[in-house]
């Protein structure tokens, strides 16, 4: 963990597309993060895991904006400052995020959540409820984020109605409708079954085409099956870090988090 906000990119890979340096949130005197540095390599996959209390979910919103740092740098394809600004604002420079926990109109279809989603991203704002006809020039980008999340069939079907990983995946159509450049997940698979976590892994390999992940997982098989590389935290700080295969043999990721089991594998 060393090097500044101005260090250069690792010489033994593609250079970082989000990169932080010495990233430190306090709450109330208790360093939820303390002083991570983090190279996120354009066009991978990089998992963020590690045991409950580990600072995942901190970090996470640190880099997207829900929270400020106490101190430290995130830095967009090395010249944006993420750090400080509003989620809005780290959106449309390009970083986008998933949540662990849905939160959908349940009496809005798929179809009307994603025209929604493009239209903020016009100079449009709020005013597309004077006019239906205002959201018809999204209709084609609309059906085509449908079908990459696999709701084709569903555009019409209330969100509430939808089934738990089918929310998920609408979630996902959200994000994608920003056109990011790094699309962060939380928990993607979180309350899934095997069958909708299995669909949400092949859904991840395809809409990764093109762009940057950054995903929280419990789930060792989704991480072992997507991540090109995997950053393990604990106590707020990076415990180990490298491709799943060399990670989960760590002996001091195997005592924080992984288990026997897994570095037997």
């Amino acid at each position: 963990m060393t090097g500044g906000p101005s260090a250069g990119p690792p010489p033994d890979g593609p250079a970082p597309v989000l990169r932080a340096r010495g990233l430190v949130r306090e709450f109330r005197g208790f360093r939820a993060v303390d002083g991570v540095d983090l190279d996120v390599a354009e066009g991978q996959v990089h998992a963020l895991v590690g045991p409950n209390g580990a600072g995942k979910t901190t970090l996470f919103n640190l880099l997207t904006g829900f929270l400020r740092p106490s101190a430290g740098s995130v830095l967009l394809e090395g010249r944006r400052e993420l750090a400080g600004r509003d989620p809005e604002t780290i959106a449309r420079l390009g970083v986008a995020r998933s949540f662990q926990i849905t939160s959908l109109f349940a009496e809005l279809t798929p179809r009307r959540h994603v025209e929604l989603a493009l239209a903020s991203r016009t100079g449009l704002g709020w005013r597309f409820w004077r006019s239906d006809r205002v959201l018809d020039r999204f209709a084609g980008r609309t059906a085509e984020l449908l079908d990459q999340v696999g709701l084709g069939d569903h555009g019409d079907v209330p969100a509430g109605l939808l089934a738990y990983g089918r929310k998920r995946a609408l979630e996902l159509a959200l994000a994608l409708a920003l056109d990011p450049k790094v699309l962060l997940l939380d928990e993607p698979t979180a309350g899934m079954g095997v069958e909708d976590v299995d669909r949400t892994i092949e859904l991840v390999r395809r809409i990764r085409a093109g762009r940057t992940v950054v995903l929280v997982e419990h789930n060792m098989n989704v991480v072992a099956s997507l991540a090109d590389r995997v950053t393990v935290l604990q106590h707020g700080r990076v415990l180990a870090e490298g491709p799943y295969a060399e990670i989960r043999n760590d002996p001091r990721v195997i005592t924080a988090y992984l288990g026997d089991s897994h570095a037997a594998r």
